[in-house]
């Protein structure tokens, strides 16, 4: 593997930094045109192109297709991507050799900013840090809504990107993640968002066509009635709006015929992320994919070895994903892969729950990055401090859109 020659780091954010946004902005915005100088004359071409503004939302998609792992729900650099401790042997190992590895990214310590999967998930997806609380102010609630717009609302306003094909992958225990599909801002929104893949939806498109199909008992029809109203009630934005769309009927419809109704034959947990990204790539095509993997979260439950096998089932998710992209023709030359942590994990041993990532520690603000695929340089090891709200800058790049709302920079280490 190459390295790069060493370089000074970003300055860390500091844990008594400003309340003020006004702070935050003036750190991020200086480190990104400190280290994104270099892309400005790209991006001056792109803001002057038709293709993504005249024709905005029209113009055929001609970016890279990206797929984003979310390797989570958070995990330390030990267990990751330190080879000779690793869980992961095929993301430390074998991936990095293929593309770029970031092993200091950080998620900025602001007050009031939590490393948590919801919040680290949308990091992600808008570029930007920001408090969040449920909408609806529910106890141990996470349905977060963001005040900038997704990289998949973005993309779906310049191209001709449907919404099947911008997708997000969710566990099925993780209901409030299902919100995490479009913006709150003027200009983008609903019209713009994701679809997403989870039994969670899978159960929503079943119980109505069972009732359709009128074959149940109508104690059956009332409960499964009763279950879909109180799902519809739990995100106020899309109430008489939560259609998903012929294309995921369709999938959906395959999926029955498949695993059929009883949850008992298809895989479950992160393996099941797996299985419907798999589907999804054959059947759905998207443009646009994240992956929300979250088994090793199960560290909660006080045993250190649900967070490690979860790790190791990551990885042996993302093996099978990236063969797939390289056995499809559509997707090999033009893909590319972005794993990354939603959040570190705290590295008290004295606590009783091993790993957690509540604490607000050192450990669960270090996170990496690495991008591999289409264009992107192989065998590169960096070592300067990045933020995680890069990322999506980086994405957005790869995909042909700018992130215009969002705090990061393009890591131009990942960019040919």
């Amino acid at each position: 593997m190459n390295t790069l020659p060493p370089s000074s780091s970003s300055p860390r954010p500091g844990s008594q930094r400003s309340r003020a946004d006004g702070s935050r902005r003036e750190f991020l915005a200086a480190a990104s045109l400190a280290a994104g100088a270099a892309l400005a004359p790209g991006w001056a071409r792109a803001a002057s192109d038709p293709t993504t503004t005249e024709s905005a939302g029209t113009a055929a998609f001609r970016g890279r297709n990206v797929i984003v792992i979310r390797f989570g729900g958070g995990v330390r650099r030990r267990e990751s991507i330190d080879s000779t401790h690793t869980y992961a042997p095929f993301v430390a190992r074998d991936l990095a050799a293929e593309g770029t590895l970031f092993q200091d990214v950080q998620i900025a310590q602001f007050e009031g900013l939590n490393t948590s999967h919801g919040e680290g998930t949308l990091n992600l997806l808008t570029g930007r840090y920001d408090r969040y609380q449920d909408v609806e102010r529910g106890f141990l609630k996470a349905r977060f809504e963001p005040k900038v717009p997704t990289v998949a609302e973005y993309l779906r306003k310049a191209y001709d990107v449907p919404p099947h094909q911008t997708l997000i992958v969710n566990g099925e225990d993780r209901p409030d993640e299902e919100f995490y599909t479009f913006s709150n801002h003027a200009g983008y929104g609903i019209d713009f968002r994701s679809n997403v893949l989870s039994l969670y939806r899978y159960k929503r498109w079943l119980f109505a066509r069972q009732i359709r199909e009128n074959k149940l008992t109508e104690t059956r029809v009332r409960d499964l009635q009763k279950q879909l109203e109180k799902w519809e009630k739990s995100d106020p934005r899309l109430r008489g709006r939560d259609t998903q769309g012929a294309e995921m009927e369709r999938f959906w419809e395959r999926w029955r015929e498949h695993y059929g109704e009883s949850g008992l034959v298809n895989p479950r947990g992160d393996r099941l992320l797996t299985t419907l990204t798999l589907r999804a790539l054959k059947e759905l095509r998207p443009r646009l994919l994240m992956v929300n993997y979250n088994d090793c979260d199960y560290v909660h439950w006080g045993y250190l070895s649900h967070y490690t096998t979860g790790i190791s089932i990551m990885d042996e998710g993302i093996r099978e994903i990236w063969n797939a992209v390289q056995a499809d023709p559509a997707y090999r030359d033009n893909t590319v892969m972005v794993v990354v942590p939603d959040c570190g994990r705290d590295s008290n041993p004295l606590a009783p729950v091993p790993c957690q990532h509540h604490f607000n520690s050192r450990s669960a603000h270090e996170i990496f990055a690495l991008m591999v695929g289409a264009g992107v340089p192989r065998g590169v090891l960096v070592d300067k401090t990045v933020q995680q709200v890069d990322v999506a800058s980086t994405v957005g790049h790869y995909l042909g859109v700018r992130v215009e709302h969002g705090e990061g920079r393009v890591l131009e280490e990942a960019v040919v």
